[in-house]
């Protein structure tokens, strides 16, 4: 375990050795069939400021009307989470969202978690320059890692994951990680959620196929990404974006569609696509609220209150750990 950093009121930690596997992941997803990527190799510079865009989209729901709830609501969370907790939070921000719960709650320690640590980081000075209050403890952590944070003692644990990024995991990995929040918090100790509801496939494609492009732009910069990182010729201009509601599976699936029969490497391998051919870059689970239940108890949380808005878009949960 990493000594913690210390800069005024911010500590910074890393619990554990972050491995760069970008390549061989990419040749790992590239190699299956179907091929695929994961979403996590979206979110280079470019396609962070394009993620930000995305959430000022018309079409995209699921930003506004989370944050609508979260304002509307922000006295339940107190009385159910308490006052001066210790707050992890799971991808850290500087957005009106975790601002929101930090007014609310005035915790006495923030734990904001992210894998990217120029992001941590800023976020962090951000928070505790507006915040003269608070006690900010950046972990730089990786989710597809075993993981763990400092123990801070005795006191009431809460935990926040916004966004609906917990529908970016399948199922059974969805479960494995809700554990691991179930340890981090403990006995008595919550989680606050935000999960994306089922509704009609038509207000769903449209979230993720955007009349402005900018979804498109965001999953075809991985591509981009790919090459700014690794020696390669593949074109991005052979491949358009789609998404699609998986009905059955009760996902939307982003994909890649190669425009061409085409050739191209990367490193030292090489790949061959028919046109048509698609790599699969996202899957984004929606829940309906019993269905995220059931889920949440296999991981050892139990369901104490549901939010949800008028339209039945979007859900914020409340979980605790018996």
């Amino acid at each position: 375990m990493n000594q913690a950093v210390k800069k005024e009121r911010i500590y910074y930690y890393e619990q554990h050795k972050i491995v760069d596997n970008f390549a061989q992941e990419i040749h790992s997803g590239l190699s299956q069939t179907p091929k695929r990527l994961s979403p996590k190799h979206f979110y280079d510079q470019k396609g962070s400021e394009l993620f930000d865009q995305i959430c000022q989209l018309e079409e995209y729901y699921p930003t506004r009307t989370e944050i609508a709830l979260l304002t509307e609501h922000a006295n339940d969370f107190s009385q159910l989470m308490g006052e001066q907790s210790i707050l992890f939070e799971l991808g850290s921000g500087s957005s009106l969202k975790i601002r929101i719960l930090l007014e609310a709650l005035k915790p006495s320690r923030y734990v904001p978690m992210d894998i990217s640590k120029e992001h941590l980081i800023a976020s962090s000075n951000q928070l505790a320059k507006d915040y003269p209050w608070l006690e900010v403890h950046a972990n730089r952590v990786d989710y597809s890692q075993p993981w763990e944070v400092p123990d801070f003692g005795p006191g009431r644990y809460n935990a926040f994951f916004p966004g609906s990024s917990i529908g970016n995991f399948e199922p059974q990995a969805a479960v494995k990680l809700l554990q691991q929040i179930a340890q981090l918090v403990g006995r008595q100790g919550g989680l606050l959620i935000g999960v994306d509801l089922k509704k009609d496939k038509q207000r769903l494609e449209a979230a993720y196929n955007d009349k402005k492009g900018v979804t498109a732009a965001f999953n075809l910069n991985l591509l981009h990404h790919i090459n700014s990182r690794i020696d390669s010729d593949l074109d991005a201009t052979n491949f358009s974006h789609t998404a699609i509601y998986n009905e059955p599976l009760g996902r939307i699936e982003m994909h890649l569609v190669s425009q061409c029969s085409q050739s191209f490497r990367i490193g030292e391998h090489c790949y061959r696509m028919q046109k048509g051919e698609t790599i699969h870059t996202e899957s984004s689970y929606k829940y309906a609220v019993k269905e995220f239940h059931q889920l949440a108890k296999l991981a050892g949380f139990y369901p104490e209150k549901v939010w949800t808005d008028t339209e039945q878009l979007f859900s914020i949960h409340y979980l605790k750990v018996r």
